[in-house]
């Protein structure tokens, strides 16, 4: 029996948003391999609008069947059978032009974080880039209250998860070759963050 499609509405709420940031940065095509596709409604929005990305999706193997009903369901051309992309576990063997996640580093540990930017390098190709969208504190602050109670809820469902401090990221990138190309403002308090890894 099918069942019926995963659904996130957040996703509905910031991807046009999004698409704006890939269209104005992400517009010479590539490969793409998105971490944490979630429901996988991500994938189909941007991949149908922006042709010219290979959009790879990944997740952990209980999200894959989810994911897998959108791509069934959208039949495109550019977006090949999902992967499973766990960050304590193995990583892709391969590398993309461009690497994207959405809404992940928050839900991660911290150790979690630090393992996934320390695989970038394996998988990014010279020059290609990384873009991270999601809430982030800066100097250690909540950008708004609707980000410190959300901030609270992540941690009193698990008290590893919490919203990043920009500072402590831009580091993490910093420290594998990154460097941060734009730090752009997007709706309900949330940022786009994009680097170019190293030639």
């Amino acid at each position: 029996m099918l069942t019926e499609k995963p659904h996130a509405p957040a996703t509905e709420r910031n991807r046009d948003a999004i698409l704006d940031v890939f269209r104005a940065h992400v517009s010479e095509g590539g490969d793409l391999l998105e971490i944490g596709s979630g429901t996988g409604q991500h994938a189909i929005h941007f991949a149908q609008a922006l042709p010219q990305l290979r959009w790879q999706c990944s997740d952990r193997a209980q999200n894959l069947p989810g994911i897998s009903q959108w791509l069934a369901e959208a039949v495109l051309p550019n977006t090949p059978p999902a992967i499973e992309l766990d960050v304590d576990g193995a990583w892709p063997k391969r590398r993309f032009d461009n690497i994207f996640s959405a809404n992940t580093l928050h839900i991660m540990s911290w150790a979690q974080v630090e393992r996934t930017f320390a695989q970038l390098p394996k998988i990014i190709k010279p020059s290609g880039q990384l873009i991270i969208y999601g809430p982030f504190n800066y100097e250690g602050r909540f950008t708004s209250e609707s980000n410190a109670g959300f901030d609270a809820n992540l941690k009193a469902a698990d008290p590893q998860r919490g919203i990043r401090d920009f500072e402590a990221i831009e580091q993490l990138a910093s420290d594998i070759g990154f460097s941060l190309q734009h730090d752009i403002s997007m709706p309900a308090n949330n940022r786009c963050l994009i680097w170019k890894a190293s030639a």
